[in-house]
């Protein structure tokens, strides 16, 4: 069985704080640099990814490509400026995909 690994991706000042928790973190200078360790944590036994909202703004396709995709599950989070509001549109859109409607 494999031991699947959480990792938190963003820019600095949003990730650091994770490390503490015993995640592994990989703060990212630019959305492109992002896009790049997305793929490659994909390749690693990665089965969370928590990406903040600021870079996943810029990463549509990438997300798109890992939605179906059992590992990894990308999960948005706050960035250190607050939300963005894109994390919880994401909750909304599967769970009226699973429900049949808007229940939130």
């Amino acid at each position: 069985m494999s031991n699947y690994k959480i990792a938190v991706l963003g820019d600095k000042d949003s990730v650091l704080g994770f490390k503490a928790l015993g995640l592994d973190v990989f703060p990212a200078e630019s959305a492109e640099e992002a896009k790049r360790t997305l793929h490659a944590l994909a390749k690693e036994n990665y089965a969370v990814v928590y990406l903040t909202e600021g870079y996943a703004a810029h990463m549509e396709a990438e997300l798109e490509r890992y939605k179906d995709a059992l590992t990894p599950a990308i999960i948005l989070i706050p960035g250190k400026d607050g939300s963005l509001g894109i994390g919880m549109a994401n909750v909304k859109r599967a769970v009226e995909r699973a429900v049949g409607a808007d229940i939130l």
